[in-house]
């Protein structure tokens, strides 16, 4: 079996002082780590077992195979959050994804304001995306597992906004994390480099046939 737990694309310490050497060790030390363990369970002696996590997911992605896609995707949408950042990261978006969101929002004001407005809304656990919705960006909110990768979208970046995320440095104030998030820490590097593969991919072929998404996980 090859799932295993990926390791940060950074240092423990590298996103502090937004996101602190103690929460990223609980956050990927454990509840990742036991996303990843769950799903290597799961799939142990099914046609699953040598999948990749992104096929696992997709493969689950039914009511019958609810347990295994809430430990899939959440492994998936964690591996996917920590490379949506980077030490230094954060500020105005440069790039394509800029152009893009210039587009569609109109400013980058405009974009952070719906963003912060999508992640701060989402009630209880889950998440908030960027994603390529055909040819044109949206913002968009998931709860619990669900994900992007199981429908036409693609994620070009995202932020966790359970609790274990943030409450050990931000206690109850999810605001200041995402402000944080969006001032310090997002990867527009990242986000670009998923809009490039989506977009070459849409060239080709229906983006559910081949992967367009930069971050792929065994």
């Amino acid at each position: 079996m090859s799932l295993t737990l990926p390791p940060l694309p950074y240092a423990l310490d590298a996103l502090e002082p937004h996101i602190s050497r103690r929460t990223l060790a609980a956050h990927h030390g454990y509840h990742h780590a036991a996303y990843v363990d769950r799903t290597r369970a799961l799939v142990r002696g099914t046609p699953l077992e040598s999948a990749s996590l992104e096929e696992i997911v997709r493969a689950s992605a039914e009511p019958r195979q609810k347990a295994l896609f809430n430990a899939a995707a959440q492994a998936w949408n964690h591996a996917f959050y920590w490379r949506s950042m980077r030490p230094g990261g954060g500020g105005d978006p440069r790039g394509e994804v800029a152009r893009l969101i210039g587009e569609r929002f109109g400013s980058q004001r405009a974009f952070s304001q719906e963003f912060v407005s999508a992640a701060s809304d989402q009630f209880g656990s889950g998440w908030a995306w960027l994603v390529l919705d055909g040819d044109r960006l949206q913002i968009i909110s998931t709860s619990n597992a669900e994900t992007p990768l199981i429908t036409s979208q693609v994620p070009l970046l995202t932020i966790d906004v359970w609790e274990h995320a943030y409450y050990l440095d931000f206690q109850q104030r999810r605001l200041d994390y995402i402000a944080a998030y969006l001032a310090h820490l997002v990867d527009w590097d990242f986000a670009n480099q998923n809009l490039s593969l989506a977009q070459r991919s849409q060239a080709r072929i229906p983006l559910h046939q081949e992967s367009a998404i930069a971050v792929q996980i065994r």
